[in-house]
């Protein structure tokens, strides 16, 4: 891993925002193109390429289950920096943005649950409007330039990582069908060994990353999903606090954060866009775009996530406990709430354990995780767009 340098020592979140605005763009390119080559005469070479054998699994399920594990590894490196030595490292820091996304989970999955009551078999699929985009959302609020306080921006990414802890649990908790004791236990003494490793302070990164390797292969063989093996590592991870400037004292949690942001905002979440979005429309109906697995999922995002961190925000705001976020207005933290709705990664990797990748619903839940996601954007964009700049700190 590379060794930190005075070139990388900026605000830790500031590096994040910047990192993750880019590559939504991407991500949105990724998932734009997935879309036209699903609906084009590509559209079998798509499908083909996705279930390519490449040894014991498909190029999907590596990317799903391998490369994804990058993507949760640095989830956790991020979740563990801004609660240990962070934006939220303390719990007057945590109550704003802690509230606001456990009301921005719970409302969109009673929102979901609500349209398809009568709907059973759809019920598995209640977490996968609970999700927010850090990326895709940060990369649409990077469109609106200085219109939107900086404060908000902290705050969306402030949710977003708490959002991300959540959804870790539910995969961790809910989408696991069954055991295997002996790769269970296996993965627990490696997870043993890293606590160890961590305990003793051991300050290179490639040891925690080589155990994480065979960790993986020990989650993969358990039955819980394979990407969890990433998060393990990142708590194990050491972080040298320093007073809310990590990247000021050289960490291996550091190292490594600062090595995977632009590969896994580049090139890991992308190509899982990519092949995780397609969805072939062509021979749409209306009955099948009015299914309630789809509206259950546009709602959910775009209502659910309204309602639940708009109306926490503010309810915490009115009642005193908190504040309100530096020079945000009411309009602000609405629009704030809309582009939480953005689900996309995080949502299509949920749909895929809910309902199996390539399934009748899971295809039908990625078509309202995009729909839903694209009207959370083009909403949040249309209200933060007609907010004043600079507008002074509503009380």
């Amino acid at each position: 891993m590379p060794r930190l340098t005075p070139r990388l020592r900026l605000s830790a979140i500031r590096r994040l925002l910047a990192s993750q605005a880019g590559g939504g763009y991407v991500l949105m390119a990724a998932a734009a193109i997935a879309m036209l080559v699903a609906n084009s005469g590509l559209a079998a070479d798509y499908v083909h390429l996705q279930h390519l054998q490449l040894g014991p699994l498909s190029l999907l399920h590596w990317i799903n289950d391998a490369l994804m594990a990058l993507f949760f590894l640095l989830v956790g490196c991020e979740i563990k920096r801004e609660f240990v030595d962070g934006e939220m490292a303390t719990w007057p820091r945590r109550i704003l943005p802690g509230v606001a996304a456990l009301a921005g989970m719970a409302a969109p999955a009673l929102v979901f649950l609500a349209v398809n009551r009568e709907v059973p078999a759809n019920s598995n699929g209640w977490a996968i409007p609970t999700a927010t985009d850090i990326a895709f959302a940060l990369g649409v609020l990077a469109l609106l330039g200085n219109r939107v306080p900086g404060s908000l921006k902290l705050l969306l990414t402030a949710i977003a990582v708490i959002d991300d802890l959540g959804a870790i649990v539910v995969i961790a908790a809910v989408y696991t069908s069954s055991v295997e004791v002996a790769a269970l236990a296996a993965a627990a003494a490696l997870g043993a060994v890293l606590a160890v490793m961590n305990a003793r302070n051991v300050a290179a990164a490639w040891p925690y990353l080589l155990v994480g390797a065979a960790l993986w292969v020990a989650v993969y063989l358990s039955g819980l999903h394979a990407t969890l093996a990433g998060v393990i590592v990142a708590l194990a991870l050491p972080i040298t606090r320093s007073r809310g400037v990590p990247e000021l004292r050289e960490s291996p949690l550091l190292q490594v954060e600062h090595a995977l942001a632009p590969v896994v905002a580049f090139a890991i979440v992308p190509l899982f866009g990519f092949f995780n979005a397609g969805v072939d429309v062509r021979a749409l109906t209306l009955s099948a775009a009015l299914d309630p697995l789809v509206i259950g999922v546009v709602a959910g995002l775009v209502l659910g996530k309204q309602i639940g961190i708009f109306g926490a925000i503010m309810a915490l705001v009115r009642s005193g406990v908190v504040t309100m976020p530096a020079g945000a207005t009411t309009r602000q933290i609405w629009g704030l709430s809309l582009l939480c709705g953005i689900g996309f990664t995080m949502s299509l990797f949920i749909a895929g354990l809910a309902f199996g990748e390539g399934s009748a619903r899971d295809n039908a839940a990625k078509l309202g995780i995009i729909a839903g996601s694209v009207i959370a954007a083009m909403a949040g964009v249309a209200v933060l767009a007609g907010s004043r700049r600079g507008a002074p700190a509503a009380q």
